[in-house]
């Protein structure tokens, strides 16, 4: 830290993911304005990080660049883990570097309830300015920002045949999956990355990395911020602890960008929170506001995998395949190991009577195997083709069980508690059969090697909709934002009921967008910034 630690911040960021890392950029561009970045995990100096298909490492529950989270998936189901970027970059740092918008209605709707100044009009214009788009400027669509977004390259068979599937069912092969109409029509076509020269470019790799050189910046790797200290209701600072020990560190204002588990669990850990919730963990009360850890959304994902002919990355990911593939990569920066999470996506209506695109579509040219030695690709080709419910309704919570910062917080996702959440599951379910089942894809399917002949009737689909897929990662919602006074953070994202306290991350989101939220959650970075330097 430079000497301003001693003299306090103007701005506290406390995690360094999509949103923090672009809140450190903008915030700190006026040099005579000190800003602190804090993130618990490392830095992103790990090749694994740039490496696109270095997720099958990073993604590892023992990894030091993930959070794992104990999560119910909701009912009586078994628990299971959930996977979330703790490094610098944050998720950023560790997904699948799908790059997807959303929906123009999904902010328009924020606005619409009340979120002034977060409508398409706003975002769209910072993902504009966001993007370097290898195909070119257009219609909300941007070049020269700080994100590369490039197009999956490799026209292979397979790939080929899939997009054919998807037009002998109707859905119309497309340039851009991205592209306004596409999200709201449907269309499918090769995927949309933040993938440059065959390296991930991440938050950090985007905003912060030139931004580190600034002199009014710190930024402060594998450090936990413990608590957000509060006086008559004012905001201080926080309370930070790595190797050298614990401390307080002082700011005008704190912005929390730990992600929609750790920013909720911060404030509580902080006393705001449900009243309830915070007396019996042992937190004294400074603000009640039942909403915080509420209204958690996820994206829940259904798949069928396929044991196919040929044309996978399966064999290119082990033995003398994977040996080949390092080469390739170390020299070229080129091959299986510069693939996003899919090669081909795009947004499809499962019922013909809808009039918005419901369901994103991600394939993937390989199928994974879960070993005692973790997740690992099959020996033989595979095909994964997955897809969830873009706009579900189902909410669930995350809420502290202890005072103690190091104490995992209870997650309940609460998957497909609402009706239109289950029967979105029945026609998403029987819409990826459907394409398995297409002449296009006949020649090089051998058989349905998930859920094969176990799943056959809509009630089928329905018993057992938490086994058939699993968490997109795309958690949100838990600190919404909202005009009513029950919302966690006004539309500055000011946190209702102290001073000098915002959220900026995907908890803010009154609803799930359709859609990855790693794109999302930079824009929303960019917006709350000049709402920020608008209000000082």
């Amino acid at each position: 830290m430079t000497n301003a630690a001693a003299q306090g911040y103007d701005y506290i960021i406390v995690g360094a993911g999509s949103s923090g890392c672009v809140l450190a950029n903008r915030l700190s561009a006026n040099p005579a304005t000190r800003v602190l970045l804090v993130e618990s995990g490392p830095d992103d100096t790990s090749p694994l990080i740039a490496m696109p298909r270095g997720i099958g490492k990073l993604l590892d529950p023992r990894n030091p660049h993930v959070w794992a989270y104990d999560v119910s998936p909701g009912g009586n189901k078994p628990s299971e883990m959930w996977l979330k970027g703790r490094a610098v970059g944050g998720s950023s740092a560790v997904n699948g570097m799908v790059y997807i918008r959303g929906a123009p209605m999904d902010y328009d709707g924020w606005a619409d309830a009340g979120c002034t100044g977060w409508g398409w009009d706003e975002i769209g214009r910072c993902f504009v300015a966001l993007e370097d788009h290898e195909l070119g400027e257009g219609p909300w669509r941007g070049v020269g920002g700080p994100i590369h977004v490039s197009v999956h390259p490799t026209r292979n068979g397979l790939c080929e045949a899939v997009l054919d599937a998807a037009q002998q069912i109707g859905v119309a092969r497309v340039a851009d999956v991205n592209d306004v109409d596409v999200v709201r029509d449907g269309g499918m076509g090769y995927q949309t990355r933040n993938i440059a020269n065959g390296k991930r470019v991440s938050s950090a790799r985007g905003f912060l990395k030139e931004a580190r050189k600034r002199p009014n910046l710190d930024v402060l790797p594998e450090t936990d911020v413990l608590k957000v200290e509060i006086e008559d209701r004012t905001v201080t600072g926080v309370t930070v602890r790595n190797k050298q020990g614990a401390r307080f560190v002082a700011a005008r204002e704190v912005i929390l960008s730990a992600g929609a588990v750790h920013s909720p669990k911060l404030m509580q850990l902080s006393g705001i929170g449900p009243g309830a919730v915070l007396r019996a963990a042992g937190v004294p009360v400074i603000v009640d506001s039942p909403d915080v850890g509420r209204n958690l959304r996820e994206h829940r994902y259904l798949q069928t995998v396929y044991r196919v002919t040929g044309g996978s990355m399966n064999l290119n990911y082990q033995g003398l395949g994977l040996a080949k593939s390092v080469l390739q990569y170390g020299l070229l920066a080129k091959g299986a190991l510069t693939h996003g999470a899919h090669e081909v996506g795009g947004f499809v209506k499962t019922r013909p009577d809808l009039d918005h695109a419901d369901a994103q579509i991600g394939v993937s040219l390989y199928s994974l195997n879960l070993t005692d030695k973790g997740v690992v690709p099959d020996k033989h080709h595979g095909l994964t083709i997955l897809g969830y419910f873009t706009r579900p309704e189902s909410q669930g919570e995350v809420r502290i069980q202890s005072a103690d910062p190091d104490a995992q917080p209870f997650i309940d996702a609460n998957h497909f508690s609402a009706e239109i959440d289950r029967i979105t599951a029945v026609s998403l379910f029987r819409w990826l059969r459907a394409l398995g089942e297409q002449s296009a894809l006949k020649p090089w399917i051998v058989e349905e090697q998930f859920p094969g002949g176990m799943i056959k009737t809509d009630d089928d689909i329905l018993q057992n909709a938490v086994a058939l897929g699993g968490t997109a990662y795309h958690i949100a919602g838990t600190c919404r934002m909202g005009a009513d006074e029950a919302s966690v953070c006004d539309p500055q994202l000011r946190v209702r009921g102290v001073s000098g306290l915002r959220v900026c991350d995907t908890s803010i989101f009154p609803t799930l967008v359709s859609g990855n939220t790693n794109a999302p959650a930079m824009a929303v970075g960019l917006r709350a910034a000049e709402i920020i330097l608008q209000t000082q």
